[in-house]
């Protein structure tokens, strides 16, 4: 018969595979929902699009092997090995995305597929559970209590105090919080299943009241989960999201499992520092993945692109598109510094009016502020103390009433003599 172990090995690599297959999907969904540059997760959009659908589809049957994995095998060995659905996702991105993968890439690939090893071939064997209530005396002891307290804190400041001003501009905000929650939906989905592996051997634990809690704090924690991590991949590259999910994820799961289960359950010294060692090169492996994405980024910033890395690429504008429009705005006239004369605005036979440029420069220079988002700033002050500041700016005429000034287009009339 086969080792239990080992059937959850097989299951976990099954889920890696249909994960990083979702992923690319999804990311193909969710920009063709875009509608004119506007994110799909802001409206919804992407509940509207099949492609999305359809990696949702592959996503849930590859969470449904994982969620069997789990049931046969310890956190541990499970959830490092979702660092082949980081490879898969990487190397389908390349070809179906248009997504750099280069030698940097290649390296990361292999060194997540080699921690995978290392961690398989040192991996502990899973805790024995008879009941349900044996998981619940697990859950329960303090240690656990309080980090699930501490997850939420974290999630609820992450979710309202942080992610409106900083959520679409960092992706550890979105991927910090799918990664601590589904650090606790990993555990509930450990306990629910071994109360279904246990149901189908024979003994039913949906007696227990405790099997419903789990089954529902496990649905609650993956809704919170996928939403934030759909929200880290619309706004993202699937290269960038998904290997610092990896890490965020297993990092906090495997937290979690040793705080739940009080250790790594190793045979010994040697098979808990190989199972480390495992996991500092698969993190490598995805980092180094990471890294080749970044050096894509700047490649293409040499070339001549601006902007910032989006869901599909760059949506800067070019170097020299951007270098002529500032030439254009710094060859108009400020229509402010031309000087008004009714000498030159009464004659009608001249070839060339003054004021017939004026007029069209004010309409450009009005253009390209509502182009750029700038906004005309307020110079009554500056005005006013140009009257003293250059006497050339003023027309001197009679006294004919108080000391008030009336204002006619830029001429400023003084009602007083000024001394000369």
């Amino acid at each position: 018969m086969v080792d239990d172990k080992y059937i959850g090995l097989a299951l976990a690599v099954s889920s890696s595979a249909a994960i990083g297959t979702s992923i690319v999907i999804t990311k193909k969904g969710l920009t063709a929902a875009s509608d004119g540059g506007n994110s799909a997760s802001e409206n919804l959009a992407y509940l509207r699009n099949p492609t999305w659908w359809a990696g949702m589809s592959t996503l849930i049957l590859g969470e449904v092997a994982n969620f069997a994995a789990y049931s046969f095998a310890p956190p541990v060995l499970v959830t490092p090995l979702g660092a082949l659905s980081v490879l898969i996702g990487a190397i389908l991105a390349s070809f179906l995305l248009n997504e750099h993968l280069g030698h940097l890439g290649r390296v990361g690939c292999a060194l997540c597929l080699l921690g995978s090893v290392i961690i398989v071939l040192h991996a502990p064997d899973d805790q024995p559970i008879d009941t349900i209530t044996d998981f619940l005396n697990y859950a329960l002891k303090p240690g656990f209590l309080l980090y699930c307290l501490v997850v939420c804190v974290a999630s609820v400041v992450l979710a309202y105090g942080i992610a409106p001003k900083h959520g679409r501009k960092n992706p550890v905000v979105f991927i910090g919080i799918a990664s601590l929650v589904g650090s606790v939906s990993v555990m509930f989905v450990k306990g629910f299943g071994v109360a279904v592996k246990l149901t189908f051997a024979g003994k039913n634990q949906f007696v227990y009241p405790s099997t419903f809690l789990f089954g529902a704090i496990s649905a609650a924690c993956i809704v919170i989960q996928l939403n934030y991590y759909n929200k880290a991949l619309d706004t993202f590259s699937v290269n960038i999201v998904n290997p610092m999910y990896y890490v965020g994820f297993c990092s906090f799961t495997i937290v979690a499992s040793l705080i739940l289960f009080e250790g790594f359950n190793t045979t010994g010294a040697s098979d808990s520092v190989s199972l480390l060692c495992g996991f500092i090169v698969t993190f490598m492996g995805v980092h180094i993945l990471n890294l080749s994405m970044l050096e894509g980024a700047a490649a293409a910033v040499e070339d001549g692109l601006e902007g910032r890395l989006s869901i599909d690429g760059w949506h800067g504008q070019r170097r020299d598109t951007h270098r002529l429009s500032l030439e254009r705005d710094m060859a108009l006239p400020n229509p402010r510094h031309v000087r008004r004369n009714s000498l030159y605005r009464n004659q009608p036979g001249m070839l060339f009016s003054p004021y017939e440029a004026e007029a069209l420069a004010a309409q450009q220079q009005q253009h390209i502020q509502q182009d750029v988002g700038l906004e005309r700033l307020n110079e009554e002050d500056e005005e006013s103390d140009g009257d003293d500041a250059d006497e050339r700016t003023a027309l001197r005429t009679p006294a004919t009433g108080g000391p008030r000034s009336a204002r006619m287009g830029d001429i400023r009339i003084s009602r007083s003599p000024r001394p000369v």
